[in-house]
């Protein structure tokens, strides 16, 4: 009996592995052919879609497409929100509401919500979950509930080269210059400079970067060592395979 027992274990386990292979594969069949991309952009008919850009399946929300242009080699996570305008089926104009420059990355669960003009500039890139929007409810009348109130609308610009960590939000009429860093969870408003960094709710200014002072206060680490020159691919995955011995 235990013989048995042992043989039917061991063959239900079999089972489970190639059941669980084949789900894995088809997952992976189905999230490449749910990508969007220029050439095969589904349902979906953006703006502009830049060559080498890719939205990832599943996507989230998306809506205004007409009004929404995507730069080159921009990378759009799974379950990433991307609308213009408060609603689908609006007439928004002529010029776009929501662009993204090239090189632009939105994390996992990220949201984009351009009611008005939301500007990404180039190699801006966003930890997952990320909330960026044009929009705030007004809670001007006491009697009404919040939700039923107008709600005040003011341009997001964000700057090229900027990192925003995982949770960050950016609030109606933020602007950011180039190359800021926002820590997880802050919540941003108004304008930051370029080379500041930001962190808490609201955001304030915890560190700034000019040519004659460099990082104020300064940095408390090492910066990175740069992988030098003429080093391949294959070098270094050679090294990441060493062990600490031979290293």
């Amino acid at each position: 009996m235990p013989k048995n027992r042992n043989t039917f274990s061991s063959l239900t386990a079999w089972r489970r592995r190639l059941a669980a292979g084949a789900v894995q594969r088809g997952w992976q069949w189905v999230q490449q052919a749910g990508a969007i991309t220029a050439e095969h952009p589904g349902r979906l008919r953006f703006r502009r879609i830049g060559s080498g850009t890719r939205l990832a399946f599943p996507q989230g929300t998306v809506f205004g497409e007409p009004w929404i242009e995507l730069g080159d080699h921009c990378i759009i996570g799974e379950q990433v929100t991307l609308t213009a305008g408060m609603m689908p089926g609006l007439d928004l104009g002529s010029e776009p509401i929501l662009t993204l420059g090239d090189g632009v990355v939105l994390g996992r669960g990220s949201h984009v919500i351009a009611d008005t003009t939301v500007t990404i500039g180039s190699n801006t890139y966003c930890g997952p979950y990320v909330y960026i929007t044009s929009t705030n409810h007004s809670y001007d009348d006491p009697h009404q509930p919040v939700g039923k109130q107008w709600p005040r609308m003011e341009p997001v610009e964000i700057g090229p080269g900027c990192w925003l960590g995982t949770g960050a939000v950016v609030l109606p009429g933020a602007r950011l210059g180039r190359n800021v860093v926002v820590a997880a969870g802050a919540v941003v408003r108004g304008e930051v400079p370029d080379h500041a960094v930001v962190a808490g709710a609201p955001a304030r200014i915890v560190r700034t970067w000019d040519h004659e002072n460099g990082w104020q206060p300064p940095l408390r680490t090492p910066a990175p060592v740069p992988i030098p020159e003429g080093v391949t691919p294959e070098q270094l995955l050679a090294v990441a395979e060493l062990t600490p011995d031979e290293v």
